[in-house]
């Protein structure tokens, strides 16, 4: 393999979320999420950007699809949206939402392009926040009905099923923090059994596709990390990093991989630490058949006294881009699946995520130079391509996103796509970024 190539068959991607392209958010029998919410919620959203019409994919996807292949787009991520399926999130089925997946995926299959299903990206149907939510144990039973309709009904036009996008997103960031949706801030009891809810939901959407499933087919969870990165490739320091990233992953992958809550993470928890009913773990654990990981940035970690891991605050001109909390940190995307490998000896990785957002200006003369996220990407796919080089069980690259869309609480200012949107007219022009990463599939080298 030459320095700057990838394995034969890596599988190259773009991933996107319903939620934040379809729009139609109440068309054709659809409820409301908790994002349909929370974005008509004063100050939750910038400029009061709703997911109204988005990107209009919704009466799109044809000609969206038709401009993927136009770039040699032969993955696609991309999520269902479970208020459309079950507007009140168990019961009563949408037939028109049904049909309109079935149209997608079928669309998909005359590009040539295979889907990825994810089944549960952030949108929880708002009738199920009314009754608690993922607070309560009956959201987890209402996801199980979801996964096992959704794997008989579309199951014959997917093998790739991803289970959760982000737990630590719906979670921390949805209600510890509250800067994502229901935007709720709970005690540490609750989080922690939020997170428990939902890697019992992971195991439902695991139990379902092994249950129901068409033959060959495939399941895994995308979490997101922000990576410890040794600041120097030592032992002490690699050590502190490979520490500091179980830690971080206490409430999620530690127990789908190792049956258990690790004795630490209890230990810190005390009364905090989620209930656990009899078998929980049994459903958790099921084995999988390959981890997604988002990967955008890391922190930089140092062993101390004792090695335990320090992590280095940042300069205050650190590299950044218009995203706050996305530092340049290339060597994520080498340390992410590396630890995830040595840690939980994974077989299969892929990259579910990654790219990076700003406030790009509109197109000249159908042209977009957006320099900055081509220079990002391919720093971060070098560092990539050194850990398959090293032995890392890479298979596969998802960038994120194709198109600009509704980046959740940043609203349409921010800007994930290699493919423009104007969102007044639904314009879509490919960016520099579009262009270069259509040669890199195509080569599968960093050109």
């Amino acid at each position: 393999m030459s320095p700057l190539a990838f394995p034969k068959k890596f599988a190259w991607g773009v991933a996107m979320a319903a939620a934040q392209i379809e729009g139609a958010s109440f068309t054709d029998g659809k409820s409301a999420s908790i994002w349909d919410t929370f974005a008509r919620t004063a100050g939750k959203v910038r400029n009061g950007d709703n997911l109204d019409i988005a990107c209009d994919h919704y009466h799109r996807y044809r000609e969206d699809f038709e401009l993927m292949a136009k770039l040699g787009i032969k993955n696609y991520r991309l999520s269902l949206a479970w208020p459309r399926i079950l507007p009140q999130g168990r019961g009563s089925i949408n037939q028109a939402g049904l049909d309109y997946y079935k149209s997608v995926l079928d669309s998909l299959q005359d590009e040539g392009i295979t889907p990825w299903v994810t089944m549960f990206h952030w949108d929880l149907p708002q009738a199920l926040e009314d009754q608690g939510g993922w607070r309560v144990r009956k959201t987890v039973d209402a996801f199980a009905e979801y996964a096992d309709l959704i794997v008989k009904t579309l199951g014959d036009r997917v093998k790739n099923w991803i289970t959760l996008n982000e737990i630590f997103c719906l979670a921390t960031l949805g209600h510890e923090v509250g800067s994502k949706a229901p935007g709720s801030h709970e005690s540490p009891a609750v989080v922690n059994q939020i997170y428990h809810h939902a890697i019992l939901c992971h195991g439902h959407g695991v139990r379902a596709v092994r249950e129901h499933g068409q033959r060959g087919s495939r399941v895994g969870i995308a979490e997101v990390s922000v990576v410890p990165i040794p600041v120097t490739e030592t032992p002490r320091d690699i050590a502190a990093a490979r520490k500091a990233f179980i830690a971080s992953q206490f409430r999620v992958l530690d127990p789908i991989y190792r049956g258990r809550y690790a004795t630490e993470y209890l230990r810190l928890a005390g009364r905090a630490a989620p209930k656990v009913q009899r078998n929980d773990f049994n459903l958790i654990s099921l084995p999988t058949d390959f981890l997604g990981l988002n990967i955008y940035t890391g922190s930089f970690v140092r062993a101390c006294k004792h090695g335990r891991a320090e992590t280095l605050p940042l300069p205050k001109d650190y590299p950044s881009s218009d995203c706050t909390w996305l530092k340049f940190m290339p060597q994520a995307l080498h340390w992410g699946p590396r630890h995830a490998a040595e840690i939980y000896k994974v077989k299969a990785i892929y990259i579910t995520e990654n790219g990076v957002g700003y406030n790009d200006q509109p197109p000249v003369d159908g042209e977009l130079f957006d320099l900055h996220r081509r220079d990002y990407l391919r720093n971060y796919l070098c560092e990539l391509q050194r850990a398959i080089a090293l032995g890392v069980p890479v298979k596969g690259y998802f960038l994120w996103s194709f198109l600009d869309n509704f980046e959740w609480e940043d609203g349409y200012e921010r800007r994930f796509g290699i493919i423009h949107t104007d969102f007044a007219t639904q314009q879509r022009t490919p960016k520099l970024s579009a262009r270069w990463y259509s040669r890199v599939m195509a080569e599968n080298r960093i050109v």
